[in-house]
């Protein structure tokens, strides 16, 4: 079982900028991506960035040129540096987990959010 801890949330004017970070634990097996979703108030939840456990990255369009992922496959820590935030960023922010089982494939993991509200 793998657990996910999220931090670095917080109120940010807009153009401010926030470093989110999610440590897992637990873990007995490989972790092959971990990314972070995000979800506002009345829409469904969407990705805004992830990265492989080779270290390709992956991008909304919102997000890219402003947010970075990176990652401590060492630590299984991953974060986001998010730049220029503006306030159509506000949202509960969720870091993901994938993992690759030995006996039965591949399962999903959630933290239990952290909320950025970007003030305009």
């Amino acid at each position: 079982q793998v657990q996910l801890v999220e931090s670095g949330g917080g109120l940010v004017q807009a153009g401010g900028s926030l470093r989110l970070s999610c440590a897992a634990s637990g873990s007995r097996f490989s972790i092959i991506a971990m990314g972070w979703y995000r979800q506002a108030p009345g829409k469904q939840r969407e990705l805004v960035a992830d990265i492989t456990s080779g270290g390709d990255t992956n991008y909304a369009d919102s997000a890219k040129g402003r947010f970075t992922i990176s990652r401590d496959s060492a630590k299984n820590t991953v974060y986001l540096q998010m730049n220029s935030l503006k306030p159509e960023d506000t949202a509960v922010y969720y870091c993901n987990a994938l993992e690759e089982t030995a006996g039965w494939g591949n399962m999903n993991y959630w933290g239990q959010g952290t909320q950025v509200t970007v003030s305009s």
